[in-house]
């Protein structure tokens, strides 16, 4: 689950995590009585007005209807209300977020960390993810923070540090003194860094997070290290232990046919292709969606209805499929092992019935258990489904049908 960054940030004062302070707001009012918030606290006229969407790179992003970027500086009143109407009910595009960008649904009007004058500041990058590859969590940062950090990972990756944690033994004050050693840091700030960075990975351990970004992390002129950006993932399947996390979810922010198939506790995933697949158990799926490409086809999504798949989910599936009109035809997998094939073919008949004309081809392959009578019933059943026994027969109709 994504969160927003000024929701991430809320999550790390818990922490004892300095940030960056700053108020989200969903209107032009609430962005103007934010500034006067943070004029009154930090005694600045600049405040900084960032669009709050679940996409990286904002910074370089373009609003398409006004042409403003994602992240601008506010030096006035009246500089601040005029970047939040270009930016509220906006569509911002990025790097990240494709062509058709999203919508700028709430903005955050935070202090603006550069305004008291030339001083030694410097910003950092570091970042924490599982290393699946070693089973441990690992600390990424370098000296090289901000807008660019792409390019640095690219042209310059000898700047990039890496830190593996142990998970039963977690971050070691050892480990920490190195990561500030290594951003170059002294004194106080190098104090201040190594506090930073434990303090960060307890809340990533606490809050169960599959990646938890700081760019820029900021040595401010006072030498206190301030996460002024954030970019937190948390690990859906641990959501059981944080119910008070799940509110914090936007589903304005995601898929709509993503979100619909997961009231089905269906695991769907969009893509661009031509051929809807329906299958259960992720393993079946993966290999279905090479046999659609081998076929001379393109996967329209990744759909895993799971172990038991009835009725009620093969016609939620139906219906999330056809809400593509690129779909040519549907090719449905079932594996019966623990769900029994007729079954299945029954709700395939049911669901086909229930949504009327279908104008596309459908294949259906059922193999395990009672598959001949899952056969029989789609054969006998009048509908235009064509079944398959072989995969190899299952992948010349789909070639048929998107020839």
């Amino acid at each position: 689950m994504n969160l927003h960054e000024y929701q991430a940030k809320e999550l790390l004062k818990k922490y004892n995590v300095p940030v960056q302070d700053g108020f989200a707001c969903g209107t032009v009012h609430e962005a103007s009585e934010a500034y006067r918030q943070i004029k009154t606290l930090y005694g600045s006229n600049f405040a900084v007005v960032k669009a709050q969407i679940h996409a990286g790179g904002r910074g370089k992003g373009t609003v398409k209807e006004t042409g403003i970027n994602g992240v601008k500086v506010g030096k006035s009143l009246d500089d601040v209300i005029d970047i939040a109407e270009k930016l509220l009910g906006g569509t911002l595009v990025t790097i990240q977020t494709g062509p058709s960008g999203k919508v700028v649904h709430k903005i955050l009007v935070a202090q603006d960390m550069y305004y008291d004058g030339p001083s030694p500041r410097k910003e950092f990058y570091l970042s924490i993810l599982l290393d699946r590859s070693k089973g441990q969590n690992v600390i990424m940062y370098s000296t090289e923070g901000g807008m660019n950090i792409e390019d640095v990972a690219h042209n310059t990756p000898e700047k990039i540090f890496k830190e593996w944690v142990h998970p039963a033994g977690g971050l070691q004050s050892f480990q920490a003194r190195k990561i500030a050693f290594n951003l170059g840091l002294s004194g106080e700030a190098f104090k201040n860094c190594t506090k930073f960075v434990t303090n960060l990975y307890n809340g990533y351990v606490a809050l169960d997070c599959s990646m938890l970004e700081i760019n820029p992390m900021f040595k401010a002129a006072d030498d206190k290290i301030v996460a002024v950006d954030c970019k937190m993932n948390l690990d859906d399947n641990a959501l059981v232990r944080h119910a008070d996390l799940t509110s914090l979810r936007d589903t304005t922010e995601e898929d709509p046919t993503e979100v619909e198939a997961g009231k089905y506790n269906l695991n769907f995933v969009k893509l661009d292709g031509n051929v809807g697949c329906m299958v259960n158990g992720a393993g079946l799926a993966m290999a279905t969606m090479d046999m659609i490409k081998l076929s001379g086809g393109e996967p329209a999504n990744f759909l895993d209805v799971g172990g038991t798949a009835n009725a009620q989910t093969v016609e939620a599936g139906f219906k999330i499929i056809l809400k593509d009109p690129n779909v040519k035809a549907i090719l449905i997998n079932i594996f019966g092992g623990i769900v029994r094939c007729d079954r299945v073919a029954q709700g395939v008949i049911d669901a086909y019935n229930n949504l009327g004309n279908i104008k596309i081809p459908i294949i259906v392959r059922l193999q395990g258990t009672n598959a001949e009578e899952a056969k029989k019933l789609i054969d006998d059943s009048g509908l235009k489904v064509q079944s398959a026994i072989l995969l190899s027969e299952a992948a010349d109709l789909v070639k048929k049908a998107v020839a």
